[in-house]
């Protein structure tokens, strides 16, 4: 028998607020707002996102909009931290980076500050409860003004911090073909004069180029997806060089169309070409697919042995921001898994 993924522990580090939600939640919080949802968040779960002849962003994008207004309260908001906690204890995982920008959700909570304290108070209770590290990544977003993504830096700063309950990081993301990159660096100068982990997306929906751009301008620790840089070996010399992680969501891929299908997902280039990877689930209330999902498929299509997905958790620990003392304890536990019969 192999050796069970939901055992192996690991870290958590691009999972989405809106976008962890359960299904049943989303549900129970349309049905309480009034509102109704899209035949693809219904009947028709998980939604295909894509055609033969279309990419998936622009679907995607209404549909997570779809979820994100039924989010209309201080009660909801805890709800979905403290179950995409246990969803990620359930699966093995020790540390949970949580990645949300309260613009969208300050209108219910009173403003920026009280919807970001929300979910830190949030998480606490959260960690408590699941036996795993909470950590909060605020994110700006690309579609909005530069000047936005500085008001949301100075915010993450005041309430950075290591371990739960704390901002542990600044990211960038929605759709890369929007927005200037080189224009949001001020917003990372913030972010990283106040001891932030630097984790913007790129290189998903668009190419390599992405990834240079991203890395020339932002300085990051990690950057989110990033799998296009396969394309170019001078890019993947520079991540190893650099020390740059990155999160690696395959079910997004695939369902993005930025992949026909799995097999197609580098995962097998850039670990040979020794980038740090930390698998991630992205927003399983979009993909259909957690965590553990994507561990199988690296086990199963892209044939990584056990001690190779014990690498792959190693990595996605170490890359992530969770207090030293915690990623010992579950390396060491790593091995413990390694040491189980398979």
């Amino acid at each position: 028998m192999p050796r069970p993924l939901d055992q192996l522990p690991k870290a958590h580090l691009h999972l989405h607020f809106t976008g962890s939600m359960r299904l049943s939640t989303l549900t129970e919080l349309a049905q309480v707002e009034g509102l109704r949802l899209p035949h693809a968040l219904t009947e028709d779960w998980p939604p295909t996102l894509r055609s033969v002849d279309e990419r998936g962003w622009f679907r995607f994008q209404r549909l997570y909009d779809a979820a994100r207004a039924c989010v209309r309260g201080p009660e909801a908001m805890r709800r979905i931290v403290r179950e995409a906690a246990l969803d990620d204890a359930s699966e093995g995982s020790r540390w949970l980076e949580l990645q949300v920008d309260p613009t969208s959700y300050a209108p219910f909570c009173g403003g920026l500050t009280p919807a970001l304290e929300l979910v830190l108070e949030s998480a606490v209770a959260a960690a408590a409860e699941s036996g795993i590290g909470v950590g909060v990544v605020v994110a700006a977003s690309r579609v909005r003004h530069p000047l936005d993504a500085r008001t949301l830096a100075r915010l993450a700063a005041r309430y950075a911090g290591e371990g739960t309950g704390h901002v542990v990081g600044f990211g960038l993301s929605n759709d890369e073909h929007r927005g200037v990159t080189a224009d949001f660096g001020h917003a990372f100068t913030i972010a990283r004069a106040a001891g932030l982990a630097l984790v913007p997306h790129g290189g998903e929906l668009r190419g390599p180029e992405a990834v240079t751009a991203t890395l020339d301008a932002l300085l990051p620790d990690r950057i989110g997806h990033g799998v296009r840089a396969a394309e170019d070996p001078r890019v993947l010399d520079r991540l190893v060089r650099e020390g740059v992680a990155l999160e690696v969501c395959p079910g997004s891929n695939v369902a993005l169309g930025v992949y026909d299908d799995a097999p197609q997902v580098p995962l097998r280039t850039l670990l040979q070409a020794g980038v740090q990877v930390a698998l991630g689930a992205d927003d399983p209330l979009l993909f259909g697919s957690r965590l553990v999902d994507q561990y199988t498929l690296a086990r199963e299509v892209h044939g990584l042995t056990d001690e190779e997905l014990a690498e792959l958790a190693r990595m996605s620990l170490r890359t992530s921001t969770a207090p030293r003392e915690l990623v010992a304890r579950a390396e060491e536990d790593v091995d413990t898994w390694l040491a189980l019969p398979g």
